[in-house]
């Protein structure tokens, strides 16, 4: 691995851990995308993305149809947007890893209820950009391109392989 590509990667796990929503993004069964925000869970040591959900639900029905998703999350410093591929699992060891008070808001029998499962995205690619600038900083140059006419440089935006 090259040390710029190793920069990427260190990016991509920075916005992330600080991430706590992420859109999710799936092809509905008529071929329109569909996004909707779910809490980030975890993001495991291979880069996969974890979410609780429900199934069946039309999200559910989405992925095993068409596994191919995106999920877009944000942070102070930046932006990321994950390119993989979903699953749906119903693995009770990682449920119950994974569970806390606030998943049980949405599960009407909470920890028991059979409708229970797990979204897990292998990602493949993640784009980010981000900046180390205040974003009083980043302001400027945006306002002081719009009268220049240049185009503004508001930090660093790269494609990392996963």
């Amino acid at each position: 691995m090259t040390s710029e590509h190793q920069e990427g990667v260190d990016r991509v796990v920075k916005i992330l851990e600080h991430a706590k929503i992420g859109n999710l993004t799936t092809v509905d069964l008529q071929g329109n995308l569909v996004s909707r925000p779910l809490a980030l869970q975890e993001t495991d040591s291979e880069g996969n993305l974890w979410f609780f959900t429900q199934d069946p639900s039309p999200k559910a029905d989405e992925i095993r149809a068409n596994p191919h998703v995106n999920v877009a999350v944000e942070d102070k410093k930046g932006y990321l947007s994950v390119s993989g591929r979903a699953e749906i699992s119903h693995d009770q060891e990682k449920i119950e890893q994974l569970w806390n008070s606030s998943a049980s808001a949405w599960f009407e029998q909470g920890r028991e209820d059979p409708s229970i499962a797990l979204i897990k995205v292998n990602s493949d690619t993640a784009e980010y950009w981000v900046s180390d600038e205040p974003k009083i900083a980043t302001l400027f140059k945006i306002g002081k391109s719009a009268v220049s006419g240049d185009t503004p440089n508001v930090g660093k935006n790269d494609v990392v392989d996963l």
